[in-house]
């Protein structure tokens, strides 16, 4: 059996010269980082990936990461590529290239295609006077000091160094663009990272489905209003339609306990005034924080282009529909 120590020893040095490869990767950042993003917001086409290898494995995540952020791209395998899937680039197209050594041979054998197409080319290589680099447009340094891999053999630490200046640059490029929120909830409108981007705007009930009352309704007329939502509330208006307050079941059971006479009552008598709320441009992750912490189950929204204007409603099993 292996000794438990001897392992853990091994595992924190392949982190500590990963660390120390991510953490170089800054004295290596010059003029050319500047230039490669400059180069990226000019394009008018797709940004186009290509890597062989492990190289290429790290090329599929950055081109998935700038495609998930708003800058249009995919990977292109090079050896595919010089046998006929080059068909795929077109003018416009910014080309982005991996490689440590420099010298892959099917990644080389496409440069001379896309000068001819001219297309800005950014390299992404671990020898700086390689002919990868010197044929780039802007060459990015991502050469390590060693390998985690104690042969010096296997890719490791030059991956994970190329994959985290791929991140920064897809970073920085997404902030010039002014990515917002919005922008990658649309883009990610399934899974984890699409329900946390939700907004209750795109949950609530709006029109007729909206459980509301008038202030001086008969109370008799409130409960059926309540019943008919399947909320267990409703929302009671002014005069002038403005939401005044909410009655919830548990407001008309109080009201009875002290002997109010739900046949005679008003929608005010028994309505809590000053009824919580939230803004249609508020995620919905805040509504079920605001609901547990005020034991509620449903809040009233109201539009964010102009927030004295009622606009829907949104209930806990909305939520949980949508899977919070």
């Amino acid at each position: 059996m292996a000794d438990g120590q001897r392992l853990l020893a091994r595992a924190v040095r392949v982190l500590s010269v990963e660390a120390r490869a991510i953490e170089e990767l800054k004295g290596h950042l010059d003029d050319n980082f500047a230039k490669a993003v400059e180069l990226l917001l000019a394009a008018t086409g797709k940004v186009v990936v290509t890597g062989m290898g492990k190289s290429g494995l790290i090329g599929r995540k950055i081109a998935a990461t700038m495609a998930s952020t708003g800058t249009p791209s995919f990977f292109l395998h090079p050896a595919e590529g010089i046998h006929g899937d080059v068909g795929m680039v077109r003018k416009g197209d910014v080309v982005i290239a991996l490689s440590n050594s420099g010298e892959t041979e099917e990644v080389v054998r496409l440069l001379p295609v896309f000068k001819r197409m001219g297309l800005p080319l950014i390299a992404m290589t671990g020898k700086p006077g390689s002919t990868l680099a010197t044929h780039a447009d802007a060459s990015l340094d991502v050469s390590v000091r060693e390998e985690a891999c104690p042969l010096g053999l296997a890719p490791t630490a030059s991956t994970t160094a190329t994959l985290a200046m791929g991140d920064a640059i897809a970073v920085a490029l997404f902030e010039e663009k002014g990515f917002s929120a919005d922008d990658f909830a649309m883009l990610h409108p399934g899974g984890a990272l699409g329900r946390r981007l939700l907004t209750v705007g795109e949950l609530m009930h709006t029109g007729e489905a909206v459980p509301l009352v008038a202030i001086d309704a008969p109370l008799k007329d409130a409960l059926y209003t309540i019943s008919a939502g399947r909320m267990g509330v409703a929302g009671v208006t002014d005069s002038a339609g403005a939401l005044a307050g909410v009655i919830t079941d548990g407001d008309v059971r109080r009201a009875m306990a002290r002997g109010v006479d739900v046949y005679a009552a008003k929608a005010a008598d028994v309505m809590t005034a000053g009824p919580k709320r939230l803004l249609s441009n508020e995620l919905a992750a805040a509504a079920l924080r605001k609901m547990e912490t005020f034991s509620i189950t449903s809040l009233f929204v109201f539009d964010a282009q102009d927030p004295s204007r009622l606009a829907g409603i949104v209930h806990v099993h909305d939520l949980l529909k949508a899977g919070f």
